[in-house]
């Protein structure tokens, strides 16, 4: 685990604009990104040529071209390199079910319930609920990201 004190430094002097900042947090942090990462495609595998470093990686990098965006502190992080992993595995899910022209099918926000991991269009499917569900309820919505997607706990 790194240190707290030393992550919110670095969060901090990214905040005051400091570029580098957020490149000197990855080390730090890579382990947690990648459990995030692994948690994410043991529940959405989107085919195997999706892994979880590559899924680290791009989240990565997603993270640091977003020169605007300032992380408050480590949950924020972390909340917001969940999204980002789930914009990454939704995009891919698009990309696969648009090769086999399934959908149709409902899906359910139910953890017991998760998508079959063969079956992109259910992640695409899933995205939609969301969104969906925010357009009615945000904080509701977000709270369901950040359990189903980041697997933080309702606490």
């Amino acid at each position: 685990m790194p240190d707290s004190g030393q992550v919110a430094r670095l969060l901090s002097d990214a905040r005051t604009g400091d570029q580098s900042a957020v490149e000197r947090l990855f080390p730090l942090v890579y382990r947690e990104l990648h459990a995030a990462a692994h948690r994410q495609l043991a529940r959405f595998r989107p085919g195997d040529t999706l892994s979880t470093t590559a899924l680290v990686h791009e989240t990565y990098l997603k993270l640091t071209q977003a020169s605007h965006q300032t992380y408050e502190d480590k949950i924020h992080f972390f909340a917001l390199a969940s999204r980002v992993m789930r914009q990454i595995l939704v995009d891919y899910a698009r990309r696969l079910a648009a090769a086999k022209r399934g959908g149709g099918a409902a899906v359910s926000l139910d953890l017991e319930q998760v998508p079959d991991p063969g079956r992109p269009e259910e992640l695409v499917l899933l995205d939609q609920a969301l969104y969906d569900l925010a357009q009615l309820d945000p904080r509701l919505a977000r709270t369901v990201e950040l359990r189903f997607f980041g697997g933080l706990s309702v606490e």
